[in-house]
């Protein structure tokens, strides 16, 4: 049965479908020896020769699926040009493995790992609309308005955010300064979104942290550890 090129790549694990459709894109994949640079290829896996930088490609027999809380000063990549600790520091295994999404440096939290290109793109893909539940604590009291508007969609630079949730949960104060705890509910994944629709209010973010991914959970997962997903985890997310 014939397969497009980028899924196929994506099933083995290489990285996610989109990013697949990049690195062919790059002049980095040949099939049986022949350069492919053009999107739509279609190959037999069971005949047809795929590699990727000179190596052979082929499906990852096992399947991983992986949470880990991502201590702040981590970066969610692979690898870092400029030398940054990043989540393969932590998550040390034999198969290739890449986050789902991303979580900035700055923040901590919920992060999945996986070799499965197909479960990325049920959680990454824009008509899933998987909800990420955040804590952050932020300079100064919201107001009513300030909140309604951050439900509403907030102008970050030329984008307007989608609709989101925000809810008080506590106040703290301090003898020269006043902060927020608020638990923020978004469906969307811009960079530094939530940072950057706080400071559009004048709320700086002082921490941030993600606690869930639709129905999967952090619970009581400590910073820098990780586990595999539970199978009723790995259910959920085939469902979408």
């Amino acid at each position: 049965m014939e397969e497009r090129l980028q899924k196929y790549m994506a099933r083995c694990g290489v990285a996610s479908r989109r990013k697949c459709e990049e690195i062919i894109q790059s002049g980095e994949v040949k099939v049986n020896n022949n350069l492919v640079t053009e999107l739509g290829v279609k190959i037999n896996p069971e005949k047809d020769v795929v590699t990727y930088k000179g190596n052979i490609i082929k499906p990852e027999e096992k399947k991983l699926y992986i949470m880990l809380n991502k201590p702040e000063g981590y970066i969610t990549s692979v690898k870092d040009e400029k030398g940054r600790k990043t989540i393969l520091d932590i998550v040390k295994v034999e198969e290739r493995i890449y986050p789902i999404g991303r979580l900035d440096y700055d923040s901590s939290g919920l992060i999945l790992l996986t070799n499965d290109g197909e479960i990325y793109n049920k959680i990454i893909h824009p008509r899933v609309k998987v909800g990420k539940k955040y804590i952050a604590t932020c300079k100064g009291e919201f107001t009513e308005e300030e909140l309604k508007r951050f439900e509403s969609g907030i102008d970050i630079g030329g984008y307007i955010t989608a609709d989101a949730k925000i809810t008080l949960l506590d106040i703290e104060k301090k003898s020269k300064s006043t902060n927020s705890v608020v638990e923020i509910i978004i469906h969307e994944g811009k960079n530094r979104q939530i940072r950057r629709m706080c400071e559009a209010l004048g709320h700086e973010v002082l921490s941030l942290k993600r606690v869930e991914v639709g129905n999967i959970k952090l619970g009581y997962l400590k910073k820098g550890e990780w586990r595999n997903l539970r199978e009723e985890e790995i259910n959920y997310i085939n469902s979408l």
